[in-house]
């Protein structure tokens, strides 16, 4: 293999001399930039340059719209090969065809059934000199399902095997010099080819065509550096480079051929940075770049605004997402990978602000609570659970809709992602969260890449929650252990607790009255809030500590926060609703609701004050 020559063209060039056909499958409608031209060109055009370049006299290109295609090939090289009576026959046919249905060159052979017979005939010639290549183009559109073909196409299948199987080859010295006849099969999708096809045949080898590597995109880049326009910097120009090229980790060619236009056709010129963001989400300021060292200095004063009781895991997430902000995350595994921006593992009690957390960090880095997309662990447990985040493979009842987690990723790249009671999803669904924790990135069932380097994962868990006591000595060495046990022992998967580190964040249980209180107290703000909105009326709560003391006396402990709510519903909330349901004719705007307690009991009263 010569230096920076991409790899499947080397395996290609090598095959090319004593294989009968090839499947090239994957990224086969992009652009390629090959190191030995240094040109950008189409993949089908350079490899009929390839083919004919390694001693191929004829390349035929046909697809089953246009038939055979005439700009890669003349007239004079089809007649030139050996003529049997079938061929013959086959071209007698077209002389009287409409002149639209063919090109002025030759017959057009559009019908598979037309057309392989005519290149079965080509391949099979025993005409030594002349050595043909025939390119199946678009091949992803010329069969059905595998599973149910119809008759017609096994037919073609029939036709192709036979031609390939029935090559002669000899061994004589002379003889092992040359190329056979060869049928190349080009295809998006390796699985839209029948099987039956090539399965078994040791004359058909299949070569992926990857994305650009970090490699062909250093290439490319480098030697089309000032073709893109960027506004000035007075960082190091190398490392600029540098990292661009790791941002454009999965892109096509076209992609950054697309980039390279979008800066010259932009209004003002952007940074690298900024010229990725415009082009991966219509924004050319992400909301991390938007982060200030003051906003962050109060990041601590503004979670625990909503999230009680939760001291030390509020201080971690703060580590996290400084981590993030320096744009030191994952640097430990690797400086070139663009994995997401932090990954936690909350566990705890149920009720004990574990989710509330997560919306608090989606609202205080994305301004919005909604930024925080939640998966339901419990509806991923069974085996095929992970078509559900990535889509159904082609063929299969869903495959349109995509898959759940990579939409709402591509459609909301900076998101807090939490997936709830991660220790219920089925083993299939903890590979893919392996995959984002390693490579930030997941290929959903459609082949597209959705990144999650602008996200912060956050996993929720109960584990131990029955096991560790309120009264235990060390709760956060309790339920690390609890934890570490479930992932080696239980789940025999070590490997993603590697991924996840030392973020692990035990939450507190929480039974003081202060904090339960301090909850309730969190929680009558929206129905304040409410209230005002829809009726234009005050919710007066005179010595508020004394109104919700005997609300949280009757709190289930074990539920932690969620208890309150319940409580809150069943004192305040439903008797409220009775309330201004039998007085609605009364409240005009600008009045006001005065809660009182009903002496030393845990039952309220409410009345309308002007």
């Amino acid at each position: 293999m010569k230096p920076n020559e991409i790899s499947w063209i080397s395996n290609f060039k090598r095959q090319i001399g004593y294989k009968k056909s090839i499947i090239l499958y994957g990224n086969i409608n992009d652009s390629i930039y090959p190191a030995d031209s240094m040109e950008v060109s189409k993949t089908l055009n350079y490899l009929v340059t390839l083919l004919k370049s390694s001693g191929f006299n004829s390349v035929i290109v046909w697809d089953r719209f246009e038939g055979i295609d005439y700009s890669f090939i003349g007239t004079d090289e089809i007649n030139s090969q050996e003529e049997t009576p079938s061929s013959k026959n086959i071209s007698n046919d077209f002389l009287d065809e409409d002149p639209q249905e063919n090109t002025t060159k030759g017959p057009a052979l559009k019908d598979p059934g037309e057309f392989f017979p005519f290149a079965k005939n080509i391949i099979l010639s025993k005409n030594s000199e002349r050595k043909t290549a025939i390119i199946l183009d678009w091949s992803s559109h010329l069969f059905g399902n595998s599973n149910s073909l119809s008759e017609e196409e096994r037919q073609w299948i029939l036709i192709l095997g036979k031609t390939i199987r029935n090559q002669e080859f000899s061994i004589i010295s002379d003889n092992l010099k040359e190329n056979n006849n060869i049928l190349i099969v080009l295809t998006q999708n390796l699985g839209l080819i029948p099987p039956i096809f090539y399965t078994g045949h040791p004359g058909i080898s299949n070569i992926l065509i990857s994305k650009p590597t970090r490699g062909e995109r250093k290439l490319f880049l480098e030697n089309n550096w000032n073709r893109f326009r960027f506004s000035p910097s007075d960082k190091n120009p190398s490392m600029i480079q540098d990292n661009f090229i790791d941002s454009t980790d999965s892109f096509y060619l076209s992609d950054l051929i697309e980039l390279m236009k979008l800066s010259r056709q932009t209004a003002e010129a952007f940074t690298p940075e900024q010229l990725i963001n415009v082009y991966r989400y219509g924004e050319k300021i992400s909301p991390w770049e938007e982060l200030s060292r003051k906003k962050l200095e109060s990041i601590e004063m503004s979670l625990k605004k909503r999230v009680k009781g939760q001291d030390n895991a509020i201080t971690k997430v703060k580590d996290v997402i400084l981590r993030a902000y320096t744009g030191l995350a994952g640097l430990q595994h690797s400086a070139k990978a663009k994995k997401p921006k932090g990954a936690l593992f909350f566990v705890g009690p149920t009720g004990v602000g574990k989710t509330e957390l997560a919306k608090s960090i989606a609202e205080f880095l994305f301004g919005d609570e909604s930024s925080c997309l939640r998966f339901d662990m419990s509806e991923y447990n069974h085996e095929h659970s992970d078509q559900k985040l990535i889509g159904a493979p082609p063929g299969y009842v869903g495959y349109e809709e995509g898959g759940q987690l990579t939409n709402a990723v591509r459609e909301n790249p900076f998101s807090v992602l939490l997936f709830d009671e991660i220790e219920k999803a089925h083993g299939r669904i903890l590979d893919k969260f392996l995959q984002i924790l390693e490579d930030g990135r997941l290929t959903d069932s459609k082949g597209q890449t959705v990144s999650f380097s602008e996200s912060i994962i956050i996993f929720t868990s109960n584990i131990g929650a029955s096991e560790v006591q309120s009264n235990d000595p060390d709760i956060k060495k309790a339920f690390i252990e609890k934890v570490n046990d479930h992932f080696i022992n239980v789940l025999k998967r070590p490997e993603l607790l590697n991924r996840i580190g030392n973020n692990i964040v035990p939450f507190d249980f929480i039974t003081s009255d202060e904090f339960l209180i301090s909850i309730a107290s969190n929680k009558l703000i929206p129905l304040v809030n409410h209230l005002k909105d829809k009726y234009k009326v005050d919710l007066l709560i005179d010595n508020e500590n004394e109104i919700l003391l005997p609300i949280i006396k009757k709190v289930n402990r074990s539920n932690g926060g969620r208890g309150v709510l319940n409580e809150l519903e069943t004192k305040i909330i439903d008797p409220l609703s009775g309330f201004i349901f039998e007085n609605e004719n009364y409240l005009s705007p600008g009045t006001k609701i005065k809660i009182s307690r009903i002496s030393s009991t845990s039952m309220f009263e409410f009345e309308i004050v002007k």
